[in-house]
Protein backbone atom coordinates (compact mmCIF):
# COMPACT_ATOMS: atom_id res chain seq x y z
CA UNK A 1 0.00 0.00 0.00
CA UNK A 2 1.23 3.68 -0.52
CA UNK A 3 1.64 5.81 2.35
CA UNK A 4 -2.43 6.92 2.12
CA UNK A 5 -3.79 3.74 2.23
CA UNK A 6 -4.36 2.77 -1.17
CA UNK A 7 -3.41 -0.24 -2.51
CA UNK A 8 -0.64 -0.31 -5.44
CA UNK A 9 -1.37 -2.65 -8.43
CA UNK A 10 1.37 -3.78 -10.39
CA UNK A 11 1.42 -3.83 -13.78
CA UNK A 12 0.93 -1.11 -15.89
CA UNK A 13 -1.77 1.70 -16.17
CA UNK A 14 -3.44 -1.12 -18.78
CA UNK A 15 -2.94 -3.40 -15.79
CA UNK A 16 -2.27 -6.95 -16.60
CA UNK A 17 -2.60 -5.97 -20.19
CA UNK A 18 0.64 -6.63 -20.71
CA UNK A 19 1.00 -10.15 -20.44
CA UNK A 20 -1.32 -10.74 -23.20
CA UNK A 21 0.00 -8.05 -25.63
CA UNK A 22 3.20 -8.97 -25.30
CA UNK A 23 4.09 -12.76 -24.21
CA UNK A 24 0.70 -14.54 -24.72
CA UNK A 25 -0.39 -12.79 -28.46
CA UNK A 26 0.77 -15.07 -31.28
CA UNK A 27 -0.32 -17.54 -33.36
CA UNK A 28 -2.23 -20.24 -31.50
CA UNK A 29 -0.70 -23.28 -33.35
CA UNK A 30 3.56 -21.52 -32.14
CA UNK A 31 5.21 -23.90 -30.47
CA UNK A 32 6.08 -22.24 -27.63
CA UNK A 33 7.95 -25.17 -25.76
CA UNK A 34 9.03 -28.60 -26.63
CA UNK A 35 9.41 -31.21 -23.49
CA UNK A 36 9.23 -33.04 -25.56
CA UNK A 37 5.67 -32.84 -26.64
CA UNK A 38 5.40 -30.00 -28.06
CA UNK A 39 3.32 -27.08 -26.19
CA UNK A 40 1.78 -24.69 -28.46
CA UNK A 41 0.31 -21.11 -28.34
CA UNK A 42 -3.30 -22.46 -27.41
CA UNK A 43 -2.47 -24.75 -25.30
CA UNK A 44 -0.34 -22.25 -22.92
CA UNK A 45 -2.85 -19.33 -23.04
CA UNK A 46 -5.53 -22.26 -21.54
CA UNK A 47 -3.09 -23.30 -18.67
CA UNK A 48 -2.50 -19.82 -18.10
CA UNK A 49 -5.92 -19.04 -17.26
CA UNK A 50 -6.94 -22.19 -15.20
CA UNK A 51 -3.85 -21.12 -12.91
CA UNK A 52 -5.52 -17.79 -12.71
CA UNK A 53 -8.54 -19.12 -11.85
CA UNK A 54 -6.95 -21.33 -8.69
CA UNK A 55 -4.86 -18.42 -7.44
CA UNK A 56 -8.17 -16.50 -7.34
CA UNK A 57 -9.90 -19.37 -5.35
CA UNK A 58 -6.87 -19.25 -2.77
CA UNK A 59 -7.61 -15.65 -2.31
CA UNK A 60 -4.93 -13.98 -4.50
CA UNK A 61 -6.59 -10.29 -5.65
CA UNK A 62 -4.81 -7.15 -7.96
CA UNK A 63 -2.19 -5.67 -5.97
CA UNK A 64 -1.47 -9.19 -4.01
CA UNK A 65 1.68 -11.13 -3.84
CA UNK A 66 2.02 -14.66 -4.76
CA UNK A 67 5.74 -16.17 -3.69
CA UNK A 68 6.57 -18.99 -6.09
CA UNK A 69 8.94 -21.88 -4.77
CA UNK A 70 8.82 -24.19 -8.18
CA UNK A 71 11.55 -25.44 -9.69
CA UNK A 72 12.19 -24.92 -13.83
CA UNK A 73 8.77 -26.52 -15.44
CA UNK A 74 5.23 -25.82 -17.20
CA UNK A 75 4.19 -25.23 -13.39
CA UNK A 76 6.69 -22.04 -12.66
CA UNK A 77 5.79 -20.77 -16.80
CA UNK A 78 1.74 -21.18 -16.01
CA UNK A 79 1.98 -19.86 -12.49
CA UNK A 80 3.95 -16.76 -12.87
CA UNK A 81 2.18 -15.65 -15.93
CA UNK A 82 -1.12 -16.55 -13.92
CA UNK A 83 0.03 -14.15 -10.91
CA UNK A 84 1.12 -11.15 -13.72
CA UNK A 85 -2.43 -11.32 -15.48
CA UNK A 86 -3.80 -11.41 -11.89
CA UNK A 87 -2.61 -8.30 -11.35
CA UNK A 88 -0.16 -9.60 -9.16
CA UNK A 89 3.27 -9.64 -7.92
CA UNK A 90 5.30 -12.44 -8.35
CA UNK A 91 8.18 -13.50 -5.46
CA UNK A 92 10.48 -16.13 -7.13
CA UNK A 93 12.15 -18.58 -4.54
CA UNK A 94 14.75 -20.87 -6.07
CA UNK A 95 13.26 -24.37 -5.41
CA UNK A 96 17.07 -25.26 -3.93
CA UNK A 97 16.76 -23.00 -0.99
CA UNK A 98 16.65 -24.44 2.44
CA UNK A 99 13.49 -24.23 4.13
CA UNK A 100 15.02 -22.19 6.57
CA UNK A 101 15.98 -19.61 3.87
CA UNK A 102 12.45 -19.94 2.29
CA UNK A 103 10.88 -18.75 5.60
CA UNK A 104 13.39 -16.33 6.38
CA UNK A 105 12.13 -14.70 2.67
CA UNK A 106 8.62 -15.29 3.16
CA UNK A 107 9.03 -13.33 6.83
CA UNK A 108 11.00 -10.45 4.48
CA UNK A 109 8.38 -10.36 1.88
CA UNK A 110 5.01 -11.27 3.18
CA UNK A 111 3.73 -12.79 0.02
CA UNK A 112 -0.20 -13.64 0.41
CA UNK A 113 0.10 -16.83 -1.69
CA UNK A 114 2.82 -19.57 -1.79
CA UNK A 115 3.24 -21.42 -4.52
CA UNK A 116 5.36 -25.22 -3.59
CA UNK A 117 6.18 -28.56 -5.35
CA UNK A 118 3.01 -30.78 -3.83
CA UNK A 119 5.98 -33.46 -3.21
CA UNK A 120 9.53 -33.10 -3.01
CA UNK A 121 11.58 -32.71 -6.26
CA UNK A 122 13.30 -35.37 -7.44
CA UNK A 123 17.05 -35.08 -7.61
CA UNK A 124 19.55 -35.14 -10.52
CA UNK A 125 20.19 -33.45 -13.67
CA UNK A 126 16.54 -32.78 -15.05
CA UNK A 127 16.39 -29.15 -16.32
CA UNK A 128 13.07 -28.70 -16.77
CA UNK A 129 10.91 -31.16 -14.35
CA UNK A 130 6.96 -31.87 -14.47
CA UNK A 131 5.64 -31.47 -10.56
CA UNK A 132 2.19 -31.24 -8.63
CA UNK A 133 1.65 -27.55 -7.01
CA UNK A 134 0.43 -27.13 -3.25
CA UNK A 135 -1.09 -23.78 -3.21
CA UNK A 136 -0.87 -22.52 0.59
CA UNK A 137 -2.64 -19.06 1.77
CA UNK A 138 -0.71 -17.04 3.85
CA UNK A 139 -1.58 -13.78 5.81
CA UNK A 140 0.42 -11.30 4.27
CA UNK A 141 -0.67 -8.21 3.21
CA UNK A 142 -0.85 -6.64 -0.78
CA UNK A 143 2.25 -5.61 -2.68
CA UNK A 144 3.08 -2.43 -1.43
CA UNK A 145 5.16 -1.15 -4.01
CA UNK A 146 4.17 -1.76 -8.15
CA UNK A 147 7.18 -4.38 -8.97
CA UNK A 148 5.54 -7.06 -10.96
CA UNK A 149 8.45 -9.17 -9.91
CA UNK A 150 11.02 -9.61 -6.42
CA UNK A 151 13.97 -11.24 -7.07
CA UNK A 152 16.75 -11.85 -4.64
CA UNK A 153 20.60 -11.66 -5.80
CA UNK A 154 22.62 -14.49 -5.77
CA UNK A 155 24.65 -14.15 -3.35
CA UNK A 156 28.15 -15.53 -4.12
CA UNK A 157 29.57 -12.32 -2.75
CA UNK A 158 27.68 -12.08 0.42
CA UNK A 159 24.04 -11.87 1.71
CA UNK A 160 21.21 -11.27 -0.98
CA UNK A 161 19.34 -8.28 -1.48
CA UNK A 162 15.47 -7.94 -2.61
CA UNK A 163 15.38 -6.64 -6.23
CA UNK A 164 12.39 -5.54 -8.07
CA UNK A 165 11.38 -4.61 -11.45
CA UNK A 166 7.89 -3.21 -12.55
CA UNK A 167 6.08 -4.42 -16.02
CA UNK A 168 7.43 -1.41 -17.73
CA UNK A 169 10.65 -2.39 -17.11
CA UNK A 170 10.59 -5.80 -17.73
CA UNK A 171 8.81 -5.29 -21.20
CA UNK A 172 11.40 -2.43 -21.98
CA UNK A 173 13.88 -5.59 -21.86
CA UNK A 174 12.03 -7.59 -23.91
CA UNK A 175 12.11 -4.96 -26.77
CA UNK A 176 15.76 -4.25 -26.08
CA UNK A 177 16.48 -8.09 -27.02
CA UNK A 178 14.47 -7.41 -30.41
CA UNK A 179 16.87 -4.57 -31.13
CA UNK A 180 20.48 -7.19 -30.65
CA UNK A 181 22.03 -8.16 -33.37
CA UNK A 182 22.43 -12.10 -33.47
CA UNK A 183 19.72 -12.94 -31.06
CA UNK A 184 17.28 -15.70 -31.98
CA UNK A 185 14.66 -14.95 -34.80
CA UNK A 186 11.32 -16.57 -34.55
CA UNK A 187 11.03 -19.78 -36.22
CA UNK A 188 14.28 -20.84 -34.47
CA UNK A 189 14.56 -22.41 -30.87
CA UNK A 190 16.56 -21.61 -27.82
CA UNK A 191 18.31 -24.89 -25.68
CA UNK A 192 17.39 -23.55 -22.50
CA UNK A 193 19.85 -24.29 -19.95
CA UNK A 194 19.86 -21.37 -17.29
CA UNK A 195 17.10 -21.65 -14.08
CA UNK A 196 14.08 -19.24 -14.74
CA UNK A 197 13.92 -17.93 -11.60
CA UNK A 198 16.98 -15.56 -12.40
CA UNK A 199 17.23 -13.00 -15.14
CA UNK A 200 19.09 -14.52 -17.69
CA UNK A 201 16.41 -17.44 -17.76
CA UNK A 202 13.72 -15.40 -17.08
CA UNK A 203 14.06 -12.53 -19.34
CA UNK A 204 16.63 -13.67 -22.00
CA UNK A 205 15.14 -17.33 -22.29
CA UNK A 206 11.47 -16.94 -21.31
CA UNK A 207 10.00 -13.45 -22.15
CA UNK A 208 12.16 -12.81 -24.92
CA UNK A 209 11.28 -16.24 -26.44
CA UNK A 210 7.23 -16.27 -25.53
CA UNK A 211 7.50 -12.28 -27.13
CA UNK A 212 9.64 -13.24 -30.40
CA UNK A 213 7.85 -16.54 -31.16
CA UNK A 214 11.05 -18.68 -30.37
CA UNK A 215 10.76 -22.50 -29.39
CA UNK A 216 12.18 -22.91 -26.22
CA UNK A 217 13.45 -26.40 -25.55
CA UNK A 218 15.29 -27.61 -22.02
CA UNK A 219 17.23 -30.68 -22.77
CA UNK A 220 16.55 -33.99 -21.09
CA UNK A 221 19.12 -33.48 -18.77
CA UNK A 222 22.18 -31.42 -17.54
CA UNK A 223 24.94 -33.42 -19.03
CA UNK A 224 26.76 -32.48 -22.33
CA UNK A 225 25.20 -35.52 -24.14
CA UNK A 226 21.82 -34.31 -23.82
CA UNK A 227 22.61 -31.19 -24.54
CA UNK A 228 23.97 -31.68 -28.32
CA UNK A 229 20.67 -34.35 -28.42
CA UNK A 230 18.29 -31.27 -27.57
CA UNK A 231 20.56 -29.26 -30.28
CA UNK A 232 20.14 -32.06 -32.88
CA UNK A 233 16.32 -32.91 -32.06
CA UNK A 234 15.09 -30.51 -34.91
CA UNK A 235 16.27 -28.56 -38.02
CA UNK A 236 15.97 -24.87 -37.38
CA UNK A 237 18.64 -22.72 -36.19
CA UNK A 238 19.32 -23.31 -32.34
CA UNK A 239 21.25 -21.02 -30.00
CA UNK A 240 22.43 -22.45 -26.37
CA UNK A 241 21.74 -20.18 -23.84
CA UNK A 242 23.40 -20.70 -20.44
CA UNK A 243 26.60 -19.71 -18.73
CA UNK A 244 30.14 -20.92 -18.19
CA UNK A 245 29.67 -24.30 -16.57
CA UNK A 246 27.56 -25.17 -19.24
CA UNK A 247 29.95 -23.84 -21.97
CA UNK A 248 32.17 -27.00 -19.75
CA UNK A 249 29.67 -29.82 -20.06
CA UNK A 250 29.29 -28.88 -24.14
CA UNK A 251 33.49 -28.76 -24.38
CA UNK A 252 33.61 -31.86 -22.41
CA UNK A 253 31.76 -34.04 -24.86
CA UNK A 254 34.50 -36.02 -26.58
CA UNK A 255 33.17 -36.95 -30.06
CA UNK A 256 29.72 -34.12 -31.12
CA UNK A 257 27.80 -35.03 -33.81
CA UNK A 258 27.82 -32.69 -36.81
CA UNK A 259 25.31 -29.91 -35.90
CA UNK A 260 24.50 -28.03 -38.71
CA UNK A 261 21.79 -26.12 -37.13
CA UNK A 262 23.89 -25.12 -34.09
CA UNK A 263 23.95 -21.54 -34.50
CA UNK A 264 25.57 -19.89 -31.60
CA UNK A 265 25.83 -20.60 -27.84
CA UNK A 266 25.51 -17.30 -25.84
CA UNK A 267 26.63 -16.76 -22.16
CA UNK A 268 25.96 -14.79 -19.30
CA UNK A 269 28.01 -14.99 -15.97
CA UNK A 270 31.38 -14.35 -15.19
CA UNK A 271 34.55 -14.57 -17.82
CA UNK A 272 34.75 -17.68 -19.90
CA UNK A 273 38.18 -18.95 -19.05
CA UNK A 274 39.90 -18.52 -22.46
CA UNK A 275 40.79 -22.55 -22.09
CA UNK A 276 37.19 -23.52 -21.97
CA UNK A 277 36.98 -21.07 -25.10
CA UNK A 278 39.11 -22.63 -27.13
CA UNK A 279 38.06 -25.68 -26.66
CA UNK A 280 34.45 -25.12 -27.60
CA UNK A 281 34.94 -23.32 -30.40
CA UNK A 282 37.38 -25.60 -31.91
CA UNK A 283 35.13 -28.20 -31.25
CA UNK A 284 32.09 -27.17 -32.60
CA UNK A 285 32.83 -24.19 -35.01
CA UNK A 286 30.47 -21.76 -33.88
CA UNK A 287 30.75 -18.55 -32.34
CA UNK A 288 30.63 -18.25 -28.31
CA UNK A 289 28.84 -15.08 -27.53
CA UNK A 290 29.06 -12.82 -24.46
CA UNK A 291 26.58 -11.35 -22.65
CA UNK A 292 26.88 -9.28 -19.47
CA UNK A 293 24.17 -8.16 -17.21
CA UNK A 294 22.93 -8.18 -13.67
CA UNK A 295 19.29 -8.65 -11.60
CA UNK A 296 18.70 -5.41 -11.17
CA UNK A 297 19.03 -4.42 -14.77
CA UNK A 298 18.65 -7.62 -17.17
CA UNK A 299 21.02 -7.07 -20.26
CA UNK A 300 23.46 -4.70 -20.24
CA UNK A 301 25.54 -5.73 -23.05
CA UNK A 302 26.64 -8.18 -25.80
CA UNK A 303 28.83 -9.75 -27.71
CA UNK A 304 27.30 -12.60 -29.68
CA UNK A 305 29.57 -13.04 -32.29
CA UNK A 306 32.41 -13.24 -30.03
CA UNK A 307 34.46 -10.83 -32.22
CA UNK A 308 35.19 -8.22 -28.73
CA UNK A 309 35.79 -10.99 -26.08
CA UNK A 310 36.32 -9.78 -23.56
CA UNK A 311 34.53 -6.22 -24.15
CA UNK A 312 30.67 -5.93 -24.83
CA UNK A 313 28.74 -3.15 -26.54
CA UNK A 314 26.27 -1.88 -24.37
CA UNK A 315 22.51 -2.85 -25.31
CA UNK A 316 20.38 -0.56 -27.00
CA UNK A 317 18.46 2.17 -25.03
CA UNK A 318 21.88 1.28 -22.11
CA UNK A 319 23.70 4.28 -20.76
CA UNK A 320 26.93 3.16 -19.20
CA UNK A 321 30.12 4.87 -17.87
CA UNK A 322 33.07 4.07 -16.07
CA UNK A 323 33.86 6.49 -12.85
CA UNK A 324 37.26 5.62 -10.85
CA UNK A 325 37.44 2.38 -12.26
CA UNK A 326 34.10 1.51 -11.35
CA UNK A 327 31.27 0.66 -14.13
CA UNK A 328 28.02 2.72 -13.58
CA UNK A 329 24.67 2.53 -15.10
CA UNK A 330 22.11 4.48 -15.83
CA UNK A 331 18.73 3.89 -13.96
CA UNK A 332 15.99 6.16 -12.99
CA UNK A 333 15.39 4.84 -9.54
CA UNK A 334 16.79 2.45 -7.24
CA UNK A 335 16.24 -1.37 -7.71
CA UNK A 336 16.26 -2.37 -4.34
CA UNK A 337 13.26 -2.75 -2.06
CA UNK A 338 13.56 -0.71 1.09
CA UNK A 339 15.78 2.22 1.95
CA UNK A 340 18.01 2.81 -0.87
CA UNK A 341 21.90 2.20 -0.26
CA UNK A 342 23.90 5.50 -1.74
CA UNK A 343 26.27 3.23 -1.93
CA UNK A 344 25.12 0.96 -3.94
CA UNK A 345 21.96 3.74 -6.25
CA UNK A 346 22.49 7.65 -6.05
CA UNK A 347 21.34 10.11 -8.70
CA UNK A 348 20.25 7.63 -11.61
CA UNK A 349 23.27 6.06 -11.16
CA UNK A 350 23.66 2.34 -10.34
CA UNK A 351 27.08 1.21 -9.15
CA UNK A 352 27.87 -2.14 -9.91
CA UNK A 353 30.71 -2.86 -8.16
CA UNK A 354 32.30 -4.56 -11.21
CA UNK A 355 35.64 -2.56 -12.45
CA UNK A 356 35.82 -2.12 -16.14
CA UNK A 357 36.84 0.65 -18.34
CA UNK A 358 34.67 1.85 -20.90
CA UNK A 359 36.52 3.09 -24.54
CA UNK A 360 35.69 6.85 -25.68
CA UNK A 361 36.02 5.88 -29.16
CA UNK A 362 34.42 2.62 -30.15
CA UNK A 363 31.90 3.02 -26.84
CA UNK A 364 32.72 -0.79 -25.97
CA UNK A 365 33.15 -1.84 -22.41
CA UNK A 366 35.79 -3.92 -20.67
CA UNK A 367 34.69 -5.83 -17.50
CA UNK A 368 37.78 -6.45 -15.35
CA UNK A 369 36.25 -8.17 -12.54
CA UNK A 370 34.53 -7.28 -8.82
CA UNK A 371 35.90 -4.12 -7.56
CA UNK A 372 36.88 -6.57 -4.33
CA UNK A 373 39.07 -8.72 -6.11
CA UNK A 374 41.83 -6.11 -6.18
CA UNK A 375 44.22 -6.23 -3.27
CA UNK A 376 47.30 -5.35 -2.26
CA UNK A 377 50.22 -7.43 -1.90
CA UNK A 378 53.41 -5.80 -0.48
CA UNK A 379 52.49 -2.45 -1.43
CA UNK A 380 51.47 -3.67 -5.37
CA UNK A 381 48.30 -4.02 -6.60
CA UNK A 382 47.48 -7.40 -8.00
CA UNK A 383 44.05 -7.96 -9.52
CA UNK A 384 42.76 -11.32 -8.59
CA UNK A 385 40.68 -11.92 -11.47
CA UNK A 386 43.76 -11.98 -14.00
CA UNK A 387 45.43 -14.46 -11.37
CA UNK A 388 42.02 -16.64 -11.93
CA UNK A 389 42.08 -16.15 -15.53
CA UNK A 390 45.79 -17.29 -15.91
CA UNK A 391 44.82 -20.02 -13.70
CA UNK A 392 42.57 -21.17 -16.28
CA UNK A 393 44.91 -20.96 -18.99
CA UNK A 394 46.86 -24.32 -17.27
CA UNK A 395 46.73 -27.47 -18.97
CA UNK A 396 44.21 -29.76 -16.86
CA UNK A 397 42.20 -27.04 -14.70
CA UNK A 398 38.33 -26.43 -15.30
CA UNK A 399 37.53 -23.82 -12.72
CA UNK A 400 39.49 -21.43 -10.63
CA UNK A 401 38.79 -18.88 -7.61
CA UNK A 402 41.68 -16.56 -6.08
CA UNK A 403 40.64 -14.94 -2.59
CA UNK A 404 43.02 -13.26 -0.46
CA UNK A 405 43.22 -14.74 3.37
CA UNK A 406 46.19 -12.58 4.44
CA UNK A 407 47.64 -13.93 1.30
CA UNK A 408 46.42 -14.78 -2.24
CA UNK A 409 45.24 -18.66 -2.16
CA UNK A 410 43.62 -20.68 -5.14
CA UNK A 411 40.79 -23.19 -5.03
CA UNK A 412 40.93 -25.59 -8.19
CA UNK A 413 39.13 -27.97 -9.71
CA UNK A 414 40.46 -30.21 -12.38
CA UNK A 415 39.22 -32.07 -15.10
CA UNK A 416 42.82 -34.25 -15.08
CA UNK A 417 45.10 -35.31 -12.48
CA UNK A 418 47.80 -32.99 -12.50
CA UNK A 419 50.70 -32.42 -9.57
CA UNK A 420 50.88 -29.41 -7.40
CA UNK A 421 54.27 -28.38 -8.18
CA UNK A 422 53.99 -28.81 -11.60
CA UNK A 423 50.80 -25.96 -11.51
CA UNK A 424 52.64 -23.61 -9.47
CA UNK A 425 55.91 -24.04 -12.29
CA UNK A 426 53.37 -23.32 -15.22
CA UNK A 427 52.24 -19.99 -13.17
CA UNK A 428 55.67 -19.26 -12.86
CA UNK A 429 56.05 -18.70 -16.07
CA UNK A 430 53.23 -16.90 -16.98
CA UNK A 431 52.75 -14.49 -13.81
CA UNK A 432 55.39 -12.44 -11.43
CA UNK A 433 55.95 -13.65 -8.06
CA UNK A 434 53.99 -11.18 -6.17
CA UNK A 435 50.79 -12.15 -8.09
CA UNK A 436 51.19 -15.97 -7.60
CA UNK A 437 49.02 -17.95 -5.25
CA UNK A 438 51.15 -18.61 -1.65
CA UNK A 439 48.51 -22.04 -1.57
CA UNK A 440 47.01 -24.23 -3.59
CA UNK A 441 44.01 -26.25 -2.53
CA UNK A 442 42.26 -28.42 -5.27
CA UNK A 443 38.53 -28.91 -5.16
CA UNK A 444 36.41 -32.06 -6.48
CA UNK A 445 33.90 -29.62 -7.04
CA UNK A 446 33.89 -26.52 -6.78
CA UNK A 447 30.84 -24.80 -5.09
CA UNK A 448 28.49 -22.49 -7.15
CA UNK A 449 25.67 -20.75 -6.56
CA UNK A 450 22.12 -21.43 -7.54
CA UNK A 451 23.01 -19.40 -11.07
CA UNK A 452 26.23 -21.82 -11.38
CA UNK A 453 28.66 -19.08 -10.46
CA UNK A 454 31.33 -19.97 -8.73
CA UNK A 455 31.24 -18.89 -5.04
CA UNK A 456 33.71 -16.89 -3.63
CA UNK A 457 33.06 -16.76 0.08
CA UNK A 458 35.86 -17.59 2.12
CA UNK A 459 33.94 -19.68 4.59
CA UNK A 460 32.54 -21.55 1.98
CA UNK A 461 35.39 -22.66 0.33
CA UNK A 462 37.65 -22.98 3.95
CA UNK A 463 35.05 -26.04 4.59
CA UNK A 464 34.99 -27.26 0.85
CA UNK A 465 38.86 -27.79 0.91
CA UNK A 466 40.35 -31.26 1.90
Amino acid sequence: MTMDGAVVVPGTTQGAQWVDDVLLAGPADDVCFRLPEPIDRATLRRLVRDRQSELAQSGLRPGGAAALRLPPSMAFVTHLLAVWRSGGQAILLDHRLTDYEVRRAIERLVPQVVVSPGRPVPSGLRTFVEVDTDVASYSGHPAGTAHVVVQLSSGSTGPSKVIGRTAEDLVEEVLRYTEIDGVPLRGERVILLPSMVHVLGLVGGLLYGLHAGIELVPPARLTGDAIVQAIASGTTPATVLGVPFHIGLLASVQEPPKLPQFKRMTTGGELVPAAVSQSFESKYGVPLGNMYGMTEVGVIGTDLYGEHRPAIRPAPGIEVRAVDGEIHIRRPESPYLGLSDPARWADGWLRTRDAGVVDDETGLVSIKGRLDSQVSVGGMKVDLTEVEYTLGTLRGVEAAVVVFDGSITAYLQLKERRDVTDLESELARRLAPYKRPRTLRILDQMPRTTTGKLVRDLTVLRKAAP
